[in-house]
């Protein structure tokens, strides 16, 4: 089974027979069987036909329309799919259950980070980065055996502490100074395009949990309240570094933005501009684009974001099952 990502602007999707064709003009990009097809995620502006809706409804295949920036805007599922069934087991799983999926998603994000500082290390030998790297694979050692919540998010912060307080030492063009995470208001263009990265991500992984039928606000390590999907923060924590944090070295260290004209300041923090977000965007969906081997043959990157959030799913239904977070070598 697979999903059909359209994120190219302007294609038009229609039905053949037992296939969904998207085409662009007069262009035929992809042709899936619908037997294959397990949810249709539309970024942007492309048109689905009503027959195709129709077939998909059928055969239990839901369709999200979210924005290019991954926000979801809404979803066409099948009556027997609108009810929350998952929600029931999330809601049954014990404290001590949760607590070893929570350590799980700490263990990885600080491994992850480290392979990010390993692979810079290659480029530029640093005190910064070897320090970092070492305080890093301690915590991580340390947030699979933490004993609470509290404790693991103690040692999250230390490790978001040590990343990037080497982070900046991984910049190499001209006007990029980091020195420290800002949040509300990010304080600088890297901090503009961390923050902006974040939340993209962060959409389009709350649109990927809602498809599965999982309870967004139900979670194992972020307190959910009727305006935080905790879950969505649980699962991104995997993905900060492996794919926001690279792709914003790249545009960094690439010169394809730039600190003086793809980013404006207002209300006290910096933001990127007009200009600054379609460079982002386009190098975000390009990269999220790129085909990578799975089992299921050649799927883009944005399928590893469904795969994991099918993993999380198995751990509902079957607690005992350890969970496997997102790893990068």
């Amino acid at each position: 089974m697979r999903s059909l990502y359209i994120s190219q602007q302007g294609c038009y999707v229609s039905l053949r027979q037992e296939f969904a064709v998207i085409k662009q003009g007069q262009t035929v990009l992809d042709e899936v069987q619908l037997p294959l097809l397990e949810q249709i995620l539309i970024f942007g502006k492309s048109q689905v036909t009503t027959q195709l809706i129709r077939a998909c409804l059928q055969r239990d295949i839901p369709i999200a329309y979210l924005s290019r920036m991954g926000y979801c805007y809404g979803r066409m599922l099948p009556i027997g799919r609108g009810y929350r069934q998952l929600s029931r087991y999330q809601q049954q799983m014990l404290a001590v259950e949760r607590l070893v999926i929570a350590r799980q998603i700490i263990w990885a994000k600080l491994r992850n980070s480290r392979v990010i500082l390993l692979r810079q290390q290659r480029r530029r030998e640093c005190i910064t980065i070897a320090t970092a790297i070492q305080n890093l694979e301690y915590l991580a050692e340390q947030a699979a055996q933490a004993e609470s919540v509290e404790r693991l998010m103690g040692m999250e912060g230390a490790g978001a502490a040590a990343y990037f307080s080497a982070f900046g030492e991984c910049l190499t063009q001209a006007g990029f100074v980091f020195l420290g995470r800002s949040r509300r208001p990010p304080g600088n263009p890297v901090n503009a395009m961390l923050s902006f990265g974040y939340q993209v991500l962060w959409n389009h992984l709350l649109a990927l949990i809602e498809l599965q039928g999982l309870d967004p606000y139900q979670a194992c390590l972020h307190q959910g309240s009727e305006r935080h999907a905790a879950l969505a923060s649980d699962l991104v924590e995997e993905f900060r570094a492996p794919i926001v944090d690279s792709l914003t070295l790249y545009l960094v260290n690439r010169g394809v933005v730039n600190a003086d004209q793809d980013f404006e300041y207002h209300e006290g923090g910096c933001y990127l501009n007009d200009t600054g977000r379609k460079k982002y965007l386009r190098a975000f969906l390009q990269r999220m684009e790129e085909a990578l081997q799975t089992d299921n043959g050649e799927q883009p990157r944005w399928d590893t974001l469904t795969q994991q959030v099918k993993v999380y799913k198995q751990c509902v239904y079957a607690p005992s099952t350890i969970y496997q977070p997102y790893l990068i070598r």
